[in-house]
């Protein structure tokens, strides 16, 4: 488990994901060398990383969400196949291992390679269903509650209050373009890469990085997410939860969701099942809890198939940096996309 210092190195992630160490110790009361020791400490134990993802909307793309089920034995094989490839995210095990979903992004204005082609060509695949994402109530850049509720309003303040100080410029915001992509992609595989190092991906100068962050992050164009071990928060069972909600009552139902700490991923879909979330929680039991009392208490869910998640192979940023590390049974904490 995590100490108080841990949660609230990581809570300051979720405000600022590049904030430097020494800002972050200012908020956190400790020295710089502490806060840079604990953040090295936690990428190699809790498999903390920070990533750059662009807004899917103002980079034109849209997201899937597939399910395929597969022989028990080529199941693994399939969903590392799908974690190499540049356009997927939060690959899962599921349903007793025979289950795998995935998110898949393509262009909005092209059709699905992977949908239309691969998938038919893959053998041991018995089922698979594609629900295109419609609407994202909770996830994004939004926090799971759970993992940034240890820092006070000042603490949070700190972290917030130099924001302008590290635009060169005041920045318009503006779209992402094709003249980007070096640097997303620099961006998905560490979103704290220095300007130097995202100047040496890109060809541009470090003033023009410093410059262009600014932009696509003023303009809600590009968000720095936090991938860590929601084991380490005492969430040590997870699940999706698949759920068909009458259209008059999907919003209610889903801004209520929203709010639920159990709670890391709200979505409306298309489908069969037109609300999709992803709970974490303590055990079995504590899950029982929270789909018998506050999932049962929205009268409007007509139906409900809760998949039990075995392992994240694969989380946020479509790029992994260790495949090994993709093995283990670790449950990075933010939500789908």
């Amino acid at each position: 488990m995590l100490d108080d210092l841990d949660r609230a190195l990581i809570h300051a992630l979720h405000i600022d994901g590049r904030a430097p160490f020494s800002r972050i110790a200012v908020a956190l009361g400790v020295s710089a060398q502490t806060v840079a020791r604990r953040y090295r400490r936690l990428r190699t134990e809790a498999s903390l990383r920070v990533v750059g993802l662009a807004d899917p909307h103002q980079a034109g793309q849209t997201q899937w969400i597939v399910r395929l089920t597969a022989a028990a034995s080529s199941a693994q094989d399939l969903a590392h196949a799908l974690v190499r490839r540049p356009d997927t995210s939060w690959v899962k095990l599921a349903s007793g291992g025979t289950e795998i979903v995935s998110i898949i992004h393509t262009p909005t204005d092209a059709a699905n390679s992977l949908l239309l082609r691969d998938i038919p060509r893959t053998g041991n695949i018995t089922a698979v269903s594609a629900h295109l994402l419609l609407h994202t109530y909770l996830g994004g850049p939004t926090n799971w509650r759970r993992s940034a509720d240890t820092l006070d309003e000042r603490q949070q303040r700190v972290l917030r209050e130099h924001e302008a100080d590290d635009r060169p410029y005041v920045p318009v915001p503006r779209q992402l373009s094709e003249r980007d992509a070096e640097l997303l992609v620099a961006l998905q595989r560490d979103g704290r890469a220095t300007h130097a190092e995202l100047a040496q991906a890109t060809g541009w100068s470090p003033v023009t990085v410093a410059r262009r962050l600014a932009d696509l992050r003023a303009g809600g164009a590009i968000f720095y997410d936090v991938e860590v071990d929601a084991g380490h928060f005492g969430a040590n069972t997870r699940a999706l939860l698949w759920m068909s909600v009458s259209p008059a009552h999907q919003e209610h139902v889903a801004t209520t969701l929203a709010d639920h700490d159990e709670l890391a991923f709200v979505a409306a879909t298309t489908g069969p099942t037109n609300l999709v979330a992803q709970a974490l929680c303590r055990d079995p039991a504590d899950l029982h809890r929270y789909l018998a009392r506050r999932l049962g208490s929205l009268d409007a869910i007509r139906t409900l198939e809760t998949s039990p998640v075995l392992r994240n192979l694969k989380a946020a940023s479509p790029i992994t940096t260790d495949l090994s590390r993709t093995w283990r049974s670790a449950s990075p904490t933010r939500t789908w996309m």
